[in-house]
C-alpha cells in the first residue's frame, strides 16, 4: 500500500508541474471542472483540484478501497503523459519566422 501511496503523491506532483508548465507554453486546460476551479487562477486552480485529488484518497483510505487508489494512479499517470505529449508537440514546432 505504501508504494501506492508514493505513487499517488509522485502522480499528483508531476500532473501539477506539467499543467503549469503547459500553461506557460500557452495550452489551456481540458478539463471543465478544473477550469471552473481556474476562476481562482491558474496555480490556485490547479492546487484545488490537487486537494480534490487527495480528499478523494482519504475517501478511498477511509472505506479501505486500496484498489481504488491503484486505478487512480493509473488515471494520473496517464494525464501525466498526455500533458507531456502536448508540451513536446508544442516543442516541437517549429518557429514563427
Amino acid at each position: 500500500m505504501a508504494l501506492h501511496l508514493q505513487a499517488f503523491i509522485y502522480l499528483q506532483l508531476l500532473d501539477f508541474l506539467t499543467t503549469i508548465v503547459g500553461f506557460r507554453l500557452g495550452l489551456s486546460e481540458a478539463s471543465p471542472f478544473i477550469r471552473l476551479l481556474m476562476d481562482a487562477g491558474p496555480a490556485a486552480g490547479i492546487l484545488l483540484s490537487k486537494l480534490v485529488a487527495v480528499a478523494l484518497l482519504g475517501a478511498c483510505l477511509w472505506l479501505k478501497r486500496h484498489r481504488v487508489i491503484h486505478w487512480i494512479n493509473y488515471w494520473y499517470a496517464g494525464l501525466v503523459l498526455w500533458n507531456l505529449f502536448l508540451i513536446l508537440t508544442v516543442l516541437s514546432r517549429p518557429a514563427a519566422a
